[in-house]
């Protein structure tokens, strides 16, 4: 056998790869670009593209891991579900149930993983998939359910906290009034889409860190509920005391598409400091010697 060859062996696999990327990318692209650009982006909440990268990157991290983790024979029931993922997105783009669709995708990502790497390549890469289904569109039923209360606990917590400092400010359920003006907390500013993504971040955090205590890591993804809802509360803060002391055009103006990215950077900040309270409580056991 000479080198040539032995070089050329991995190229079957590689092209295997391709093949399959190739396949999915013909399914995943058009149903993308419908969700973000085209009939179902009234859906969209904006931050899919976000979730997606940090996807790819999750992707591209452990992809050598994947590509070294042993093939497996193919059980049969790997191939069945794949053809069931197939069957459902055929259903979903047909039929125009966008859920049902992105839900598909994903179940034939998984799929494929368990087709060609067994249960150790999905041990191997869990967070990735996990992640992965908050691109998911939440049920709208769902949302109206839940939104609701959500704004009106933002709003009376936003309230108390500006009233204890000394703004004169009211509230009618979701309708804050500071001074002359009136601020309508609207689901994008307190709902639940804004928590969905914090929460998401909040885990990617938890694993990033990848803190040896199970329970450290438990909490620390527990946390990032009342995190975001402390973080949407402080946003609106931010609005309404800049619409009243600069007006109703600054307030609705860069201030409040400034006020997202600053929702962001505090609940990341907040979640940092739990993690950092919660080490005290429950440290990393420190670092065995190097052999």
């Amino acid at each position: 056998m000479t080198a040539g060859a032995v070089a050329a062996a991995p190229q079957p696999a590689r092209s295997f790869w391709l093949v399959v990327g190739a396949g999915w990318l013909t399914l995943a692209v058009p149903s993308f670009w419908d969700f973000m650009f085209g009939q179902w982006s009234a859906y969209s909440q904006g931050h899919e593209l976000l979730l997606f990268a940090v996807v790819a990157w999750l992707m591209w991290r452990q992809w050598p891991t994947i590509g070294a983790s042993p093939d497996r024979a193919s059980a049969w029931w790997a191939w069945a579900s794949l053809a069931l993922g197939l069957a459902a997105y055929a259903f979903g783009r047909t039929q125009e149930f966008i859920r049902i669709e992105m839900l598909a995708l994903w179940w034939i990502s998984v799929s494929i993983l368990l087709a060609c790497k067994g249960w150790a390549g999905l041990r191997q890469t869990w967070f990735m998939w996990l992640f992965a289904l908050f691109m998911i569109p939440i049920p709208f039923s769902v949302v109206l359910m839940l939104t609701a209360p959500l704004k009106e606990a933002v709003s009376a917590l936003a309230t108390v906290i500006l009233g204890s400092v000394g703004y004169p400010v009211g509230r009618s359920g979701v309708v804050i009034t500071a001074g002359q003006y009136q601020l309508l907390v609207a689901e994008a500013c307190a709902g639940l889409h804004s928590m969905f993504i914090l929460e998401a971040m909040g885990l990617l955090y938890s694993y990033l860190v990848n803190h040896q205590s199970w329970a450290r890591n438990a909490l620390l993804a527990a946390f990032a509920v009342p995190v975001s809802f402390f973080a949407n509360v402080i946003r609106v803060m931010i609005l309404v005391v800049v619409t009243y002391h600069f007006g109703d055009a600054v307030g609705q103006g860069f201030i409040h598409n400034f006020a997202g990215i600053v929702l962001f950077a505090v609940a990341l900040a907040l979640i940092g400091m739990v993690d950092a309270v919660l080490g005290f409580f429950l440290p990393d056991p420190p670092a065995g010697p190097q052999v």
